[in-house]
């Protein structure tokens, strides 16, 4: 079953997909599976184990599923100085 969800992007990702969100149809059953397609399609190279996500402004768990209408932000890591 399609989830309609907006994906936040940050940082790299923001660079690597060319825009700062975008609102998605997927199937998958949980936030990394979500993560892994988008990764296939605007080529991310940092792995789930790099991010962070979040849910309606909340940090989640990549197990959690997909809900309707949830807006999505994938954090990578943040370097400064």
């Amino acid at each position: 079953m399609m989830t309609q969800v907006t994906v936040l992007y940050f940082a790299s990702l923001r660079d690597a997909a060319g825009m700062t969100s975008e609102t998605i149809g997927s199937d998958a059953s949980d936030l990394r599976g979500l993560y892994e397609t988008l990764q296939a399609r605007h080529g991310f190279v940092l792995p789930v184990g790099r991010l962070r996500v979040a849910v309606d402004g909340a940090f989640a768990r990549w197990e959690e599923p997909l809900r309707e209408g949830s807006e999505v932000a994938f954090i990578p890591p943040v370097s400064g100085g």
